[in-house]
């Protein structure tokens, strides 16, 4: 399976309470891809028809045809799964003196997500995330934390693959970027937050979401 992942939210800021990972699985990334410029060929204003990367929030693009859009991707052959956590609920063990080690707690949240995938069969399991700066966690000590949270529930001789990708060189990781930013919306109350989720929700594959760190206040002062 090739899994691709982003993010919508920051970690900080008061502004919208919840922070969304998500994303697709597909067998077939090329058509995925050929689908998505497909219809950003066809169907986006003609100064945006050519952009190398089109995400959700783009201001070129107006609530109908991101409804539109939202619509077409559900009718892709895609399986959505993702997570969700309130920014007030994130662990101690993440809020240092220093300020928050958002590098480890991304790390933490990805390796989360996709334990709603596992365990599997599939002879290939290739992760692809959107390529951001993680604070003292590189790219190699990010592979090295999540491999074994993952290879245990792999069979013995399965493709393991984790890869930063940037956003605007991967249409795969742009629809992840479209499907986060409509959850983003839903669980923040934001515009039309309701009808996407609806237009997502047949594609959500069971037990595929979460709220993460959910429990955590109410059990420590518990003990």
């Amino acid at each position: 399976m090739f899994i691709f992942l982003d993010e919508s939210g920051n970690f900080t800021g008061d502004k919208e309470p919840y922070f969304i990972i998500g994303g697709f699985i597909t067998n077939n990334p090329k058509r995925t891809t050929k689908a998505f410029r497909k219809w950003q060929h066809t169907k986006f204003p003609k100064k945006i028809r050519r952009k190398n990367e089109v995400k959700f929030s783009d201001t070129g693009l107006n609530e109908k045809l991101r409804l539109k859009t939202i619509e077409y991707f559900s009718k892709q052959d895609i399986r959505i799964f993702y997570t969700f956590l309130k920014k007030s609920n994130i662990p101690l063990e993440y809020r240092k003196k220093k300020g928050l080690e958002s590098g480890l707690l991304y790390t933490e949240i990805i390796a989360q997500t996709l334990d709603l995938l596992l365990p599997t069969t599939d002879s290939e399991f290739r992760v692809f995330r959107d390529q951001r700066h993680l604070k003292r966690v590189s790219q190699t000590k990010f592979n090295k934390l999540l491999k074994p949270a993952l290879l245990p529930n792999l069979p013995a001789k399965a493709i393991l693959q984790i890869k930063a990708i940037d956003s605007s060189t991967d249409t795969n990781i742009q629809i992840a970027d479209w499907i986060c930013g409509a959850l983003f919306r839903y669980y923040n109350e934001g515009k039309n937050g309701k009808e996407f989720f609806l237009l997502l929700k047949n594609n959500i594959i069971e037990s595929g979401h979460c709220e993460l760190f959910k429990d955590y206040w109410t059990n420590k002062k518990s003990r």
